[in-house]
Formats: structure tokens, C-alpha cells, sequence
């Protein structure tokens, strides 16, 4: 483990952290691992090519601060830290000021910490990762890539609010995430799927957070998440798209904070608050209890509704690509999504879907339906060889 520069990417969801290790020169992945169900019963899991490094429970602790700084020990005593001449984070927001990678020198971290209202679960957690790599490793650069930076080149009629042009120009737009993931799959979809990556493409990306994008010859053209990460189908606890007139109401009529809207719609909602009993897409599934089957119900009902309005924006449909851990894993709720499409030409196999293979449509089906698990770690690595000029980036 000697010998190699290297580059570490830092990836902190809001369930999860996931880190990774490439060698700079052709960034050959080294080493892979991820701390899990950080809400729950945290594990952490790593993999050095196709040997286990790592697969443990942790202690849990709500501090993101502290589960780095386990994660930051881990690497280095088990020699995975020597080397590491950059770090890359991903960064949740940019805001109209970032879009391409940047060095995070104190002044744009500085910068970015005022846009963390807009992505409380996220951006305090990536900034704070900034500050312990920092630490940890101080000769390294440390360099961000933006999770809203896929987005940014959107037509004006998918980012526009009907608002006042004062809030419009101070930056009240719908921005979009997920966009590392969504830069990943246009990017195998062109390696992989030549024809697919010039057509209409909905890309599902469902883990504990839910969105949606549409696609045109690999770029975005419009995406379900808005100003912030709360708009779009209901997630894991985050409520999705809501009538304005709700927030209205629970401020006025119920006395709550803002603070306290804020904690409901982010960590008390989705799949968690529909059902009353968890978040998590395996213990729904499972569950016999009318509220689970209930939030299932509205959760495929509106992802459904979300691929007509994209397909509405595309002007028809070529490709739908199911990626993240819910789409990647959950054949049963891929199978009840492609159901309600029917109308689209959509067709499933269903021997294919069982065996989450990387076709799952059948033979007949109009459009082509694809697994492709994503990779967001390999774009922040690319990113930073961007800054670098080192490496192979896509």
C-alpha cells in the first residue's frame, strides 16, 4: 500500500457515508467502503478489489463529525492513508455562484456554508467533511464537485418560479440534485448504450432520497427536486412535493417554528410518516400493516405521475433507467413503477427484474428499461483530476 499517490472521495448522504480510494495516475479504484444506515445501526463495510477490508457494526452517533473521524482513523491504521494527495467532496449545493470543481480554499467554504439552509440534511455534513480531511490530511487539496452542477444548463422554463422577479434574481430557482449520479449514468448510457444516449431518457434515481431527471442526448432537461432537496415523490423521511398552503397552515393555525416545519418535512415525513412505523423500502415491503402497504402506494403512485410529466417535457420516451439502492434492489416496486407506465409502451420482463439484470424490459416494450447502479464517487474523482490535471478523467 506504499508508493501510490492517491486520491479519497468523500461522499456523506443522508443515511449514509461513502468513501473511496484511486490511484491518481489512472484512477484505478483501490479501494471502495461505505458506513451504512447511519440513522439506524450503523456498519461499516469496505471492499480493497475483491478482498473484504472492513465489515463491522459501529457504535451509533449522530455527530457526522464523529463517524468521520472513526472513518479517518480506520484508513490510516490500516495503512490506506498513506499517499493521499487530494481529497474530493461532494458538495450538495452550489447555488448560481459554483458549478465547476473548485479548490476549497476558507473563503469558499465560507461561501458555501450559507447555502446549508437549502440542504440542511447534506450540506452542513459535506463542509464539516472538508474541515476533518483538512486536518487529517493537511498537505492534500481539498476539492469540491457540486451535486447541482448537471442542472445548471436547464432551460429557463424548467428553473423558473412563478414568483417576483427580486426573489428570482436573489437565487429562489429550482436547482435540481442528484446530479453526480444522473452525470454518471448519461455518461454509461453514451459508453454503453450508443443510441440510448442520444434519445429521451427518465432517469429514476430512488434511494433514501427520491428524484427523477429527463434526459436529452445525456444533458439535463428537467428534475423533480426544486430549491431544495425536499420537492419531488415522497422519500425515506423527506415529505416531496407539498402545497405551499400546508407550510401556511402549520405556522399559523398550529403555532409550529420554523425550525420545527423544517424537522417535520425533512426527518419526520415520506415513507416514515405515511406509515408510521420506518423509512427504510426492505421493512415496508415486508410489513403487513394497511399504513406500510399505504405509503408504498403513494410512493410508486407518484414516482408514476412524475415519469408523465417528464415524458410530458421530453416529448416522448426512449430509455428509463432504474439506479440507487431502491432502484437498483427493489424488484418489486420497479415492477409496480413500470405497471403504471404501460400507457408509455412500457413492458417489463419479469424473469429479468427478479434477477435485477441490466435489461429488464421485454422484448416488446417501446421502451428500453435499464439497471445501471451508479457511481458517484468515480465523477468526484474526475472532478478533482480536473483540478489536478492528473489522472483519466471522462
Amino acid at each position: 500500500m506504499t508508493g501510490s499517490r492517491r486520491i479519497l472521495t468523500l461522499n456523506a448522504g443522508s443515511s449514509s457515508l461513502k468513501i473511496a480510494l484511486y490511484r491518481e495516475a489512472d484512477l484505478a479504484l483501490e479501494l471502495s467502503g461505505q458506513v451504512a444506515d447511519l440513522g439506524g445501526r450503523p456498519r461499516f463495510r469496505a471492499m480493497a478489489g475483491p478482498d473484504l477490508a472492513a465489515d463491522e457494526p459501529w457504535p451509533r452517533d449522530p455527530a457526522i463529525a464523529a463517524v468521520l473521524e472513526r472513518v479517518f482513523r480506520w484508513l490510516a491504521h490500516a495503512g490506506w492513508a498513506e499517499g493521499v494527495v487530494a481529497v474530493g467532496h461532494r458538495i450538495v449545493h452550489g447555488g448560481l455562484e459554483f458549478r465547476d470543481p473548485i479548490l476549497l480554499t476558507p473563503d469558499v467554504v465560507r461561501r458555501l456554508e450559507g447555502l446549508s439552509p437549502l440542504a440542511p440534511l447534506h450540506q452542513p455534513f459535506n463542509l464539516q467533511g472538508v474541515e476533518l480531511a483538512r486536518q487529517h490530511f493537511d498537505s492534500a487539496l481539498q476539492v469540491g464537485v457540486f451535486d447541482t452542477a448537471f442542472h445548471a444548463d436547464q432551460p429557463d422554463v424548467a428553473r423558473l418560479y412563478a414568483l417576483p422577479r427580486d426573489l428570482i434574481d436573489e437565487g429562489v430557482l429550482a436547482y435540481g440534485f442528484h446530479g453526480l449520479s444522473y452525470q454518471y449514468i448519461a455518461e454509461q448510457l453514451r459508453l454503453g448504450d450508443g443510441p440510448a444516449a442520444g434519445g429521451r431518457a427518465i432517469v429514476l434515481h430512488l434511494g433514501s432520497g427520491v428524484s427523477l431527471c429527463a434526459m436529452t442526448a445525456g444533458r439535463s432537461v428537467a428534475t423533480t427536486m426544486g430549491f431544495s432537496a425536499l420537492d419531488g415523490p415522497p422519500m425515506s423521511t423527506r415529505c416531496g412535493a407539498l402545497d405551499p398552503g400546508v407550510i401556511l397552515h402549520l405556522i399559523q393555525a398550529r403555532g409550529m417554528t420554523a425550525e420545527a416545519v423544517g424537522q417535520l418535512l425533512y426527518h419526520r415525513s415520506g415513507l416514515l410518516g405515511l406509515s408510521g412505523e420506518t423509512g427504510d423500502m426492505v421493512t415496508l415491503l415486508a410489513s403487513d400493516r394497511p399504513h406500510a402497504h399505504q405509503a408504498l402506494d403513494v410512493y410508486v403512485y407518484r414516482i408514476a405521475r412524475e415519469i408523465g410529466s417528464l415524458a410530458a417535457a421530453l416529448g416522448g420516451l426512449d430509455t428509463m433507467v432504474f439506479t440507487a439502492g431502491v432502484g437498483e434492489h427493489a424488484g418489486p416496486i420497479r415492477e409496480r413503477i413500470v405497471h403504471l407506465c404501460g400507457w408509455l409502451g412500457v413492458a417489463l420482463d419479469a424473469d429479468a427484474n427478479r434477477r435485477d439484470a441490466h435489461r429488464i424490459s421485454a422484448p416488446k416494450s417501446r421502451v428500453k428499461v435499464l439497471i445501471i447502479p451508479t457511481n458517484e464517487q468515480v465523477v468526484i474523482a474526475q472532478g478533482v483530476c480536473r483540478i489536478t490535471g492528473s489522472g483519466a478523467p471522462a
